[in-house]
């Protein structure tokens, strides 16, 4: 694996992830898979070896979470990347993985020309390849374990007429089995996009991705469920009469083993799926207005929906003991952003704004089950027709605008300065626009209005190259998050997910946006043979808030509240030989002591945190990779540790530490006939077949001891890919 380096203006340097890299994982596979195995402090986790699932995916970058990071795709903000969060899109829905060009982490600070109103110290940023100027195209066809099958197919135009307009057009579908558990997971993506010249000194381009996302969802467990009922526990579909019986207080042996009624509830559920459906769009015209003078306009669209399924023991009309719970989520963005570029001697000056509106509305509407025997039991996967009751409706409208100004001086050949600051404000109206306290069991549930507002967030840098290949940086940031929203229950879902009114009222009158300042300083050497850095970061935390879930398993329960403070310390460390041509060795080392400096009140009583670190995110990361190329084959192997991470906020509870190893072996046929490039590859994802907890947080994190929201990572697996060009 080959880790590049370039500087940026808006931060001393950026990890990025190539093509190249890309390329040699299993195709469709997610990028931020790629990211975390190839950058230091990047931590990336899941339940299939694609790493697709959105609804068991979590990433962390130096202890910052997917909903506390920037994301963006050319420029466009992805949102919260929280799967239940009423204003985002993953990646892996935004665009098809074969279409990306690069993955760039901006960690610590992270930058003040990304939109994203999450960022509290970093942006993740994916840039999309243009298409080709000569007509072709390109195929790919994967199997793998668990009837695997994937195929994608690009037709790129090439240019059409003198003016230099090209276009592509792109599909990929991808099924397969669960690795355990009944059911299937399907994926169809497809995407255009096109690229208008506008003579010498402009260009318009435009993207269109329509996704569909189908998922039999894995089950999130907790370690009690792991040890004692095994790795290969997943939902009871289909057997239906056991999950009828245990709606009935009516428990196997090996259930009841399990000694408390939330492990006994979430082991026998019948089914869970997900359903999801989205459309992203974007027009972007780059024109230089003179020769110093250069502006990028951006206009967006996303519009999203899906459906999130479970079983639930609440009695149906016909008066059978279960019924089917469906979460139907509908969001629409849309948004602006338009900066501008100017250089004036050793100055370059960046300045924009952004603005974006966000409209989501999320009922929990309740679907009939039967009595065992007496007709077709209702599918996790639909259709949905004809609830008998909705149990609650949540909708939410979002204003948000960003402007930022940054001047990057060139003070002399070797030293640079980046001084610049951003504005940031949203303002959030919204909750519960029904309540059946029937089936919440709250008179009253969380609604009204938050907003958050910082005029100045600074951001400086300086970068000094005393001598050829050596570089020195510093790196300091405010950064501050928005308001977080999402379906009420749901973690983290900020306010609005509190039990009830009383506790959003109560709750907003000494709660603050969240808030941290970063330091990060660093050293870089960079030649042919190697390449090496370590940096040292600080981050203070203000106004920390925390989600702390409890309830019974299907009224779950959480309170949202300021903790206080938190610290991180931390130092990463990479190193990459390249001792002969075409061979290339990485070590990469990561240390980050998180802890929270503060307690909270909570079911009555105060719980002192000071001291205790964070949930979910490991203090020790160790990566290495192997990349040598022989003429035409090409081998890859990386592993990855992670030490163990604590799943309660009082550590009293923690998921094992683990090593996961992946490998993989290409070989290229080059031309034959019309095919250009036709290579055969095959990888294997967890070599060793390591039993581990990947993703975390599904059902958030208890104050104390265990809870079902973690779930189990991947087996071996296997797979075979044949690509060509033509």
């Amino acid at each position: 694996m080959t880790v590049s380096t370039r500087r940026l203006a808006h931060s001393p340097a950026e990890q990025v992830v190539t093509r190249t890299t890309l390329d040699r994982f299993v195709p469709g596979s997610s990028p931020l898979q790629a990211l975390a195995m190839t950058t230091p402090g990047v931590s990336f986790a899941s339940d299939d070896p694609y790493g697709v699932d959105s609804l068991a995916n979590t990433t962390y970058m130096r202890g910052f979470s997917q909903n506390q990071l920037a994301f963006a795709m050319d420029g466009v903000p992805l949102g919260d990347q929280y799967f239940f969060s009423g204003n985002g899109l993953d990646i892996n829905q935004a665009v098809i993985q074969d279409n990306i060009a690069t993955v760039s982490a901006s960690q610590g600070a992270g930058a003040l020309d990304v939109p994203g109103a999450e960022n509290l110290g970093g942006a993740i940023q994916f840039t999309t390849a243009d298409p080709e100027n000569r007509m072709g195209g390109r195929i790919s066809q994967t199997f793998g374990s668990n009837a695997n099958f994937r195929t994608f197919g690009r037709f790129d135009s090439g240019v059409l007429n003198p003016t230099g307009t090209r276009f592509y057009v792109a599909y990929a579908r991808t099924d397969n089995k669960l690795w355990k558990g009944y059911g299937h997971q399907t994926e169809q993506q497809a995407n255009m996009k096109l690229v208008q010249p506008l003579g010498p000194h402009g260009t318009l381009t435009g993207f269109f991705g329509w996704s569909n996302y189908n998922q039999n969802n894995y089950l999130n467990m907790s370690m009690n469920m792991v040890n004692r009922l095994g790795k290969d526990w997943s939902y009871l579909t289909p057997n239906y009469q056991e999950a009828y019986d245990a709606a009935n207080g009516i428990y196997t042996p090996a259930v009841q083993a399990l000694g408390n009624g939330a492990d006994e509830a979430f082991a026998t559920y019948y089914d869970a799926a997900t359903i999801q459906r989205n459309y992203l769009s974007y027009l972007k015209l780059n024109e230089d207005l003179t020769s110093r003078l250069s502006s990028t306009t951006l206009l967006y669209a996303h519009v999203g929906s899906g459906d999130s399924e479970a079983s639930a023991t609440i009695p149906s009309p016909n008066g059978a003991s279960l019924s089917q719970s469906v979460i139907m989520m509908n969001t629409r963005r849309i948004g602006g952003i338009q900066s501008f570029h100017y250089t004036l001697g050793r100055h370059t000056i960046r300045t924009g704004f952004w603005f974006e509106n966000e409209t989501s509305d999320m009922p929990e509407r309740l679907f009939a089950q039967p009595y065992p025997g007496e007709g077709p039991v209702r599918s996790a996967t639909g259709p949905f027709v004809g609830p008998y009751a909705t149990a609650w409706a949540s909708s939410f409208s979002t204003n948000l605008f960003q402007f930022y100004l940054q001047d990057e001086w060139q003070i002399r050949d070797d030293l640079r300065l980046l001084a610049g600051f951003r504005s940031l404000t949203q303002t959030t109206h919204g909750g519960a626009s029904y309540n059946n306290t029937a089936y919440s069991g709250q008179d009253a549930l969380p609604s009204g209005s938050l907003t958050a507002s910082n005029a100045f967030l600074p951001h400086v840098s300086l970068s000094w190259h005393p001598i050829l290949n050596h570089e020195f940086y510093v790196d300091i940031a405010e950064n501050m998050k928005t308001y977080p929203y999402s379906i009420w229950g749901s973690n983290p879902s900020g306010l609005w997910g509190d039990s009830n009114q009383q506790a959003f009222q109560q709750g907003r009158q000494g709660l603050r946006p969240e808030r941290t300042w970063t330091y990060v300083v660093g050293y870089r050497y960079s030649s042919d043979l190697l390449s090496a850095s370590v940096d040292y970061f600080h981050i203070h935390y203000y106004n920390r808030a925390l989600t702390v879930t409890t309830g019974p398993v299907y009224q779950l329960v959480n309170s949202y509240s300021d903790v206080g403070s938190e610290t991180t310390d931390g130092a990463d460390a990479a190193l990459t030989i390249r001792p002969i041509r075409n061979l290339s060795i990485d070590n990469m080392f990561s240390y980050a002591d998180a802890r929270y400096q503060g307690g909270t009140m909570y079911g009555g009583e105060y719980y002192n945190l000071n001291g205790k670190n964070q949930v979910a995110y490991p203090k020790y990361m160790y990566k290495a990779g192997i990349s040598y190329q022989v003429r035409n084959v090409m081998l890859n192997f990386n592993v990855n540790y992670l030490s163990r991470r604590p799943l309660s906020y009082m550590n009293d509870a923690h998921v094992p530490s683990y090593w996961l190893a992946n490998l993989g072996v290409s070989y290229d046929f080059g031309a034959i006939g019309v095919l250009r490039n036709l290579k055969a590859s095959f990888n294997i994802y967890n070599l060793f077949n390591t039993t581990y907890i990947g993703g975390m947080g599904v059902a958030g994190f208890p104050m104390a001891g265990d809870l079902p929201t973690v779930f189990v990572g991947a087996p071996r697996q296997f797979f075979g890919t044949l690509s060509a060009r033509f």
